[in-house]
């Protein structure tokens, strides 16, 4: 697939990359259920861009994105979650292994809106 130049609506790109999936999903008869609009209840509603600025700003967005899992109760630690980019940061000597441990950590800069 080819963009146009200077194609900037990120927004729109996912509403169709979406919208694709679910009609595949539901094609194929996998069982999705609706909410109360009527809409399938597969992805979250709630959508923002957001640029990264700096280096500073890029470490919060993925200390986040690691630490997410721990934050939806799907493991007690991020390094426990085999899907994570956290290996790679940890393989690379970027992170240490038990990078947010315990499931404690502070996660006061991991905010969901940050611009």
């Amino acid at each position: 697939m080819t963009l146009p130049p200077d194609d900037s609506d990120f927004s729109g790109r996912w509403r169709r990359i979406k919208a694709l999936f679910t009609r595949g999903v539901v094609a194929a008869g996998m069982p999705v259920s609706r909410d109360g609009r009527g809409e399938y209840a597969l992805w979250q509603r709630r959508f923002w861009e957001h640029t990264i600025r700096d280096d500073s700003d890029f470490e919060r967005c993925a200390d986040y994105i690691h630490f997410n899992p721990v934050k939806h109760r799907l493991v007690t630690s991020p390094g426990l979650w085999p899907f994570s980019s956290l290996h790679r940061y940890v393989r690379a000597g970027v992170l240490p292994s038990d990078w947010g441990g315990d499931g404690r950590a502070n996660d006061a800069n991991f905010g969901e809106r940050g611009d």
